[in-house]
């Protein structure tokens, strides 16, 4: 079975968690600027004197692939405790089943196409 780990962070904590995840062996990663809001909603802002509601935050979002439940536990502890600071906004973690992968060089398939091949 291969899982996908969804994590949405805050910027700041970007390196933090890159080097946790690098730290446990983690070998591959895709990593984006994103924006988004969760329950807080954003925040207020002043912007040129007038008060301007900011409702999309700047996230990275982190994305995984590992072979194994186990890896899975492990990634996503890796991320948590790399990730928070306590505060409203720290982020979501998501984690879900693959049904298949392909890696398009080689034309591996499943566990294999996510695998080191050299």
């Amino acid at each position: 079975m291969m899982i996908k780990i969804d994590a949405f962070i805050r910027e700041e904590k970007f390196e933090d968690v890159k080097a946790a995840l690098n730290s446990i062996g983690v070998n591959g990663m895709t990593v984006s600027q994103v924006m988004g809001c969760g329950i807080q909603r954003g925040y207020k802002e002043v912007v040129r004197g007038m008060q301007v509601d900011m409702q999309m935050q700047p996230k990275i979002k982190f994305e995984i692939v590992v072979s194994s439940e186990e890896w899975e536990e492990k990634t996503i502890n890796a991320i948590q405790e790399a990730a928070f600071t306590g505060e409203t906004g720290d982020g979501k973690i998501f984690s879900y089943e693959i049904r298949t992968a392909q890696k398009i060089r080689t034309k591996e398939t499943g566990y294999d196409a996510i695998q080191a091949t050299e």
